[in-house]
């Protein structure tokens, strides 16, 4: 067990609320006479979730995206938030708060209030925001834990774009400039989809957010309902640019499926929901990809051209 596992386990025992799930959900839901209020936080902090020189416009994109990202998965429609912005540069922050009104207006969702502080001099940048949403009428927002022997595996958008705008952005690879372009932006301005995960909702067992890699994720989903999740790995969605980057191989596709920051929706269903789900992305204007199945055990095994491929010792992000 990791430090940060460790400490969400001794967390737990202060978790006691019903509306804590437990702490092994992307969020709180709390029950108000069939309502629920789905609550999230997130930070993001400089040098580990963005970099020193990323737009400031950018860093506030992705903090209101990845609270976002956490109330699609619950399928609940934002309703509002809470940030903490951490003091710096005249300027700089006034970019940032421009980025954050332009995220929420993408994302409909209001500023309600929140706090400022001054860090020390030449401390990274820190910022949290709390979201706010409203969980699907008359019914249980979804959790990670519920998937069940016989679903079908889904992911609703491609996996590793972000991991590779990170790398390029970094210098860690190179790439021509409409794909580098492309790739960063992935990375920097990740777009979650609340209609969607609110219009999958009824249709699901499971779901969740990929943010930390998709291994690490499916992982986590697995453990959480008790379960075995099957992945195929040659079924996993690869964008245009990212295979035009790094190919199409097994060893492309491992290092996209443990990568991160996707900010799309990993949700198991049962097999016969399948042409309802796609007809539901259809109207949107969306794109789902089958990727796998549920079973009975535990863990994640990972196929290729239905051959078993042995997982990677690093299954994604942690801290």
């Amino acid at each position: 067990m990791n430090a940060e596992s460790a400490h969400i386990e001794a967390l737990r025992a202060l978790a006691a609320s019903p509306a804590a799930r437990g702490l092994a959900d992307d969020a709180a839901v709390l029950d108000f006479g069939g309502d629920a209020l789905v609550l999230t936080l997130d930070t993001v902090v400089e040098g580990v979730h963005f970099l020193p020189d990323d737009p400031p416009g950018d860093v506030a994109w992705k903090l209101v995206a990845v609270n976002v990202s956490d109330l699609a998965a619950k399928g609940a429609d934002p309703v509002g938030c809470l940030y903490s912005h951490a003091l710096g540069e005249d300027l700089w922050d006034t970019a940032f708060l421009a980025g954050l009104a332009e995220a929420c207006a993408h994302f409909a969702i209001p500023l309600l209030g929140g706090d400022t502080v001054r860090m020390p001099k030449n401390a990274p940048r820190s910022f949290s925001l709390t979201a706010l949403g409203r969980g699907p009428k008359g019914r249980p927002a979804p959790a990670r834990g519920d998937a069940q022997p016989g679903d079908r595996l889904w992911v609703s958008g491609t996996i590793g774009d972000a991991g590779l705008g990170l790398a390029i952005l970094t210098g860690a690879r190179t790439a021509a400039t409409g794909c580098a372009q492309v790739l960063a932006r992935r990375y920097r301005r990740p777009e979650p989809s609340p209609a969607l995960g609110r219009a999958l909702a009824p249709l699901v067992n499971a779901m969740m957010d990929v943010s930390d890699g998709l291994l690490v994720d499916a992982a986590r989903m697995a453990r959480a309902s008790d379960c075995a999740i099957g992945i195929a790995a040659d079924a996993v969605p690869l964008s245009a640019e990212a295979r035009e980057f790094t190919g199409d191989t097994l060893k492309s596709r491992l290092a996209a499926m443990t990568a991160g920051d996707d900010y799309c929706l990993l949700f198991s269903a049962p097999a016969d929901r399948s042409e309802r789900i796609r007809e539901v992305a259809a109207n949107l204007g969306r794109s789902l990809y089958a990727i796998g199945s549920v079973s009975a055990g535990q863990g994640v095994t990972l196929l290729h051209f239905g051959d078993p491929v042995p997982l990677p010792k690093r299954l994604g992000y942690e801290h």
